[in-house]
């Protein structure tokens, strides 16, 4: 009698040590499958790309983070190869990603958005959902003495001031400098030239970064690249100048998600839809001044925002 209780018992431990295991390994059908999220590495890629970890996980994905990769061209590359399955974009690289394609389009945020989820489709098979109804297109900020002293409220007064032989010294990232479409657009449409001396160029598309040096006058710095959906300028004394001439398109951040991916897990436009819908221009002002500003982690800011919306229990 005794042996076959501690038979029992044995046999017993064995089943709750393999149900164990399989529970840790996911074979009980725990994960519904494998999404590997991306982003871009500035303060907003890491701000959106761990919503979308949280998001997915909390539907039962098993949800990689390789937020925060890198610049666009890294991002870019590697949903293309298939290295990540997801992450935020933006509408207005449209422009960046696709030539040839009448440059107003990208200035109008439903037609920029409809022309690259067609196009981004029929080239690569990426899927592009919702959009988030906010602009954060490329900027330049100034010091607010700069701006005050010499009276510069757009890119127009900057050139002025620039071509009368101001000094001028801008932090920005190498993307921001060398992308035809950003800084040597400004500079064409607005009739200024900044020589390398007036760069300080960073590896890192990081507008905290950016920002941080300028108001800190870093190596001579009184400006900086910046985004619109910055929440840090008006606390670090910087003001953006208008882009009085449109140059730069709308850029409104939007998931996009491998077609392979899609098909499989087409729930993942549920989950991520109404979230991005609530994402203002504000809302992410706020949000990203809490990450570049009040140093809070960006997964513990994301967190912290799909709950108070409901969108997390």
């Amino acid at each position: 009698m005794k042996k076959r209780v501690i038979a029992a018992l044995a046999t017993l431990l064995v089943l709750s040590f393999g149900i164990g295991s399989a529970w840790a390994a996911g074979s009980l059908e725990t994960s519904k499958g494998t999404i590997v999220v991306g982003s871009k590495i500035d303060t907003e890629g890491g701000l959106l790309g761990e919503m979308m970890v949280l998001l997915l996980r909390a539907h039962g994905f098993n949800a990689v983070d390789k937020t925060e990769l890198g610049p666009t061209d890294v991002v870019r590359k590697a949903i293309l190869s298939g290295e990540i399955d997801i992450y935020p974009e933006y509408t207005g690289n449209g422009a960046f990603f696709f030539h040839g394609i009448d440059p107003t389009i990208w200035k109008d945020p439903a037609k920029g958005y409809a022309m690259v989820k067609k196009l981004d489709f029929e080239k690569n098979q990426i899927v592009w959902l919702t959009p988030a109804p906010a602009n954060n297109t490329w900027a330049i900020a100034v010091r607010k003495d700069l701006a005050t002293a010499q009276h510069l409220s757009s890119l127009e007064d900057l050139a002025r001031y620039i071509n009368d032989g101001g000094r001028f010294k801008l932090a920005a990232s190498d993307e921001f400098v060398s992308r035809p479409d950003v800084l040597p657009a400004f500079e064409k449409a607005y009739g200024f030239t900044l020589s390398k001396s007036q760069l300080l160029v960073l590896s890192s598309g990081n507008t905290a970064q950016t920002e941080k040096a300028a108001a800190d006058g870093t190596d001579g710095v009184n400006a900086a690249m910046a985004y619109g959906t910055d929440g840090q300028l008006a606390a670090l004394g910087l003001v953006v100048l208008a882009d009085t001439k449109e140059v730069e398109p709308v850029y409104e951040p939007t998931p996009i998600v491998r077609e392979a991916i899609y098909k499989k897990y087409p729930e993942i436009a549920t989950i991520l839809d109404p979230v991005f819908k609530s994402l203002t221009l504000e809302t992410l002002q706020r949000l990203n001044a809490k990450i570049a500003i009040e140093g809070q982690e960006a997964r513990a800011v994301a967190k912290a925002y799909l709950t108070a919306q409901g969108f997390l229990k």
